[in-house]
């Protein structure tokens, strides 16, 4: 039973993570973690033992109602008086019955209300809206960078599996997915940045103060991400197309004499389609996580360093919104995949 041992392995992931430390790395003899970290790992123990066993969600579920108390106390500081961490809770609406709390953020989520940010006082909403171009470019520019170099790239491997081209192929994605994409951040850093003097260092430039510019700030991230994401969709169209070449509709399809490049292109690649679109989509929770850290090397100021920001300051309204918008993201995605298979495979009806 592979999927529970898998569990298995992410709990104990989880549970090495609450040995606490001090800030250089050292063990600290009966220090205790911190609550924030703790509430995060709680969370992510609920979704996992909930998935193999319900009845242990239950307990984990009510520790982590326990550990959510104190959040007035994280946001007021080692240093707050028991005065401030009443009125933080008043304020927050934490003082009241967590059915109250759960119906009115859903009943504002369902207005367009994120909350409001606990250290800027500003809408989340608003932050989100600020820093979602530089995501959105990235994103964009990465997808399209991944696609169009990793399905050639897989379809090429396949077309001529076993020779030197697919080693190499092969080659290019198991490194573009081994390597962590701060590594390669690094590296075209160093390179086209710093030696070179092609690209700017880092920052990001908005497309309304010139096309070049932003092209030339959004070239290094991109490259760096799509990498990343070009390395699982090259393996799996190369495992598709190669599935597919050998099927008898392509054995007849060169027999009447047709083109190689007809054969591969019209009659191989797209009943090749559907898992190729499959880890497309797939590939976007990789990507999100991508974009995090690619923002944070590169110094861009898009929703994962904004994300990044706000863990540090334990600003959880923040959080919150932008993992609900990660999540509605790439449930769209999802779902605009799945229709696409209708028009990719006329046998799939829904």
């Amino acid at each position: 039973d592979p999927l529970p041992r898998r569990f298995d392995d992410i709990l104990l992931a989880v549970d090495d993570l609450h040995d606490p430390v001090a800030v250089d790395g050292r063990h600290v003899a009966g220090a205790e973690p911190a609550v924030g970290a703790e509430g995060l790992l709680g969370g992510f123990r609920i979704i996992v033992i909930g998935a193999r066993r319900p009845r242990a969600a239950h307990h984990q579920f009510a520790e982590g109602l326990a550990i959510a108390r104190q959040f007035a106390a994280i946001i007021a500081g080692d240093y707050a008086s028991p005065e401030d961490i009443k009125r933080i809770r008043a304020k927050l609406g934490l003082d009241r019955p967590i059915y109250i709390q759960f119906g009115t953020w859903v009943w504002q989520l369902m207005q367009g209300d994120l909350g409001i940010s606990i250290f800027s006082d500003l809408p989340v909403s608003h932050l989100i809206a600020q820093r979602i171009e530089p995501t959105l470019a990235l994103s964009i520019f990465t997808i399209i960078m991944a696609v169009l170099f990793a399905v050639p790239l897989g379809v090429l491997a396949a077309w001529r599996a076993g020779t030197l081209i697919d080693r190499l192929s092969m080659v290019v994605a198991v490194f573009g997915f081994s390597v962590p994409v701060f590594v390669i951040g690094y590296l075209l850093m160093y390179v086209f940045a710093i030696e070179l003097k092609w690209f700017p260092v880092q920052g990001y430039v908005s497309y309304r103060d010139g096309v070049i510019p932003f092209l030339r700030s959004i070239t290094l991230p991109s490259v760096a991400l799509a990498l990343l994401y070009s390395a699982l969709i090259a393996r799996i169209t190369r495992a598709s197309v190669l599935e597919v070449l050998t099927e008898d509709y392509i054995r007849t399809a060169r027999a009447k004499g047709l083109a190689s490049s007809v054969v591969l292109m019209r009659h191989a690649l797209k009943n090749a389609a559907v898992p190729i679109v499959t880890i497309i989509g797939i590939g976007i929770a990789l990507l999100i996580g991508g974009v995090v850290v690619t923002e944070s090397v590169f110094n861009i100021p898009g929703l994962g360093r904004l994300t990044v920001d706000s863990i540090l300051r334990r600003d959880y309204p923040i959080i919150q919104g932008i993992i609900l918008l990660f999540a509605g993201v790439y449930v769209f995605i999802n779902l605009l995949v799945d229709i696409a298979y209708t028009f990719l495979d006329p046998r799939i009806r829904y």
